[in-house]
C-alpha cells in the first residue's frame, strides 16, 4: 500500500535524529536523558563534540587524510569509547561517505541505533546551540529542541564551575560574564531557530522541573515519539533519576537559586546587563534596570570577545589551533 504523502511526512519525522540544545547548565542533559528513558533511542551518554570540536579541527572531511586523522583522534576519547563501536563497524562506511562532520555523527550513530535494536538517535551537546544553521545544513532531517534556563541561575551555576571568568581588568564577579555570555548564546540560537519553522520549539527549564510530564506531553507531536512520563521515570536513565548540578545535593533547589546567592546590588547590575533578554523570555525582573554607560561598555567587550572567538575558530585556520587544546578533555 502506498502511503499518502501526510502518511510519509509523519513517518519521516517519526525517525529524525533530536537535537537538545541550550546554553550550558541550562537543563539540557536532563531533557536529553528523558528521550533516552523514552525508548527506541540510541543510549549513548556523551556530548558529541562533532560541531564545536572534531569539524573544525580536521576540516575539510572530504580529504581522505582528514578522515584517517580524525578517527585516529576519536578512537583516544571516551567519545568513542563510550559509544560501544568497533572500528571495523564504522570505518568502512566513514572513509567511503563521510564528507563533513553531520554526515560522521549520523555514520556513528546510526551504527549505535543497529547494535542497539533502535530507530532513531538524539545529541545533546549544548554549544551545538551555535551550529544550528550547520547542523540543518549537513543532517537535513534534524529536529531541534533549544532548552533555557533563567539567565541568573545559568549565571551562578557557571560561575561556581569556574567556567567563565571576568577580563583581569574586571573586577565584577565572573557570574556578570556568565550573564553576558548567556544572553549572547541564548539569541544566537533563538535567530538561527527561528528560520527553521517547524523544525525548531524552545522548551523552559523551569516548566520541564515544575510539570514535567505536561512538558513532555506538548514535545509529543514535534517528536512523534511517546513520551510517557511515567515510563520515563522509571526507566531513570542519568539525571533523570540522579541531577546534573554545580551544587551539593540538596544545597538548594534547582530554580531560583539566585534570590539567595545575589546581593540587591549585583542583582541590580546582573538584570542592568541582559534584563532586555530575561524580560523577553518571560522572566520577571527583580531590580529597576538601569542604563549605565560602564555596564554598556562592559556588556560590548565581552560580546566583541565572544563573537571574536567563535569566527575565528569557525571561519580561520586559527580555529585548528583554538580546537586542538580542547580535544584534551574529551
Amino acid at each position: 500500500m502506498q502511503l499518502s504523502r501526510s502518511e510519509s511526512v509523519k513517518t519521516a519525522r517519526s525517525t529524525a535524529p533530536v537535537f537538545v540544545i541550550g546554553c550550558s547548565r541550562s537543563g539540557t542533559t536532563l531533557l536529553y536523558h528523558m528521550l533516552l528513558s523514552s525508548g527506541n533511542f540510541a543510549v549513548y551518554r556523551m556530548e558529541s563534540q562533532i560541531f564545536t570540536l572534531l569539524e573544525p579541527r580536521f576540516r575539510p572531511l572530504r580529504k581522505p587524510q582528514n578522515k584517517r586523522r580524525m578517527l585516529d583522534a576519536w578512537y583516544g576519547t571516551r567519545l568513542y569509547q563510550r559509544s560501544g563501536l568497533q572500528p571495523a563497524e564504522i570505518e568502512p562506511r566513514i572513509m567511503a561517505e563521510c564528507q563533513n562532520g553531520g554526515d560522521f555523527l549520523r555514520i556513528i550513530m546510526e551504527q549505535m541505533c543497529r547494535k542497539q535494536g533502535v530507530e532513531r538517535w538524539a545529541e545533546t551537546t549544548p554549544e551545538h546551540l551555535l551550529y544550528i544553521p550547520r547542523i540543518k545544513e549537513t543532517i537535513p532531517n534534524a529536529l531541534i529542541i533549544h532548552v533555557i534556563r533563567d539567565g541568573r541561575d545559568v549565571a551562578l551555576s557557571w560561575e561556581k564551575l569556574g567556567q567563565i571568568r571576568p577580563f583581569p581588568w574586571d573586577r565584577k564577579r565572573a557570574a556578570m560574564a556568565a550573564a553576558i555570555y548567556w544572553e549572547w548564546i541564548v539569541n544566537r540560537g533563538r535567530q538561527a531557530g527561528r528560520a527553521l519553522g517547524a523544525d525548531y520549539v524552545e522548551v523552559h527549564y523551569e516548566d520541564l522541573v515544575r510539570k514535567p510530564a505536561e512538558v513532555l506531553k506538548k514535545l509529543e507531536p514535534f517528536v512523534e515519539h511517546d513520551l510517557d512520563h511515567d515510563r520515563i521515570t522509571r526507566v531513570g536513565i542519568g539525571s533523570v533519576s540522579k541531577p546534573n548540578t554545580a551544587f551539593e545535593e540538596g544545597q538548594q533547589v534547582p530554580i531560583g537559586r539566585w534570590k539567595a546567592a545575589l546581593s540587591q546590588e549585583e542583582l541590580a547590575t546582573l538584570e542592568s546587563l541582559v534584563g532586555r533578554t530575561l524580560t523577553a523570555l518571560g522572566y520577571e525582573l527583580t531590580t529597576e534596570a538601569a542604563k549605565r554607560s560602564d555596564l554598556e561598555r562592559m556588556r560590548a567587550a565581552y560580546r566583541l570577545y565572544f563573537e571574536s572567538k567563535q569566527y575565528l575558530k569557525t571561519r580561520t585556520p586559527a580555529g585548528k589551533w583554538l580546537v586542538k587544546r580542547d580535544l584534551s578533555w574529551v
